[in-house]
């Protein structure tokens, strides 16, 4: 999939566990799971500003663009 999940990074900055984001956040922490894991269809931004609240960043720290086989090109 194109697009990256790096809530681990933000989680490992702020030294938080996925449960305590979870609880924070209010989701379910296998919720949280499939979101992290990069296995989520859709994410509402409701979901997405209460990341950013309690992890304190902006959209962009947990989500990026990647492009399809991109490590598989070169440049001319």
């Amino acid at each position: 999939m194109p697009i990256a999940v790096d809530i681990d990074v933000m989680l490992a900055k702020r030294k938080m566990s996925v449960g305590e984001l979870a609880e924070r956040v209010g989701i379910t922490p296998a919720n949280l799971a499939v979101l992290k894991n990069g296995r989520a269809k859709a994410v509402r931004f409701s979901t997405l500003a209460a990341l950013c609240e309690v992890l304190e960043c902006q959209p962009g720290d947990l989500l990026r663009w990647e492009a399809d086989g991109a490590a598989d090109r070169t440049m001319p």
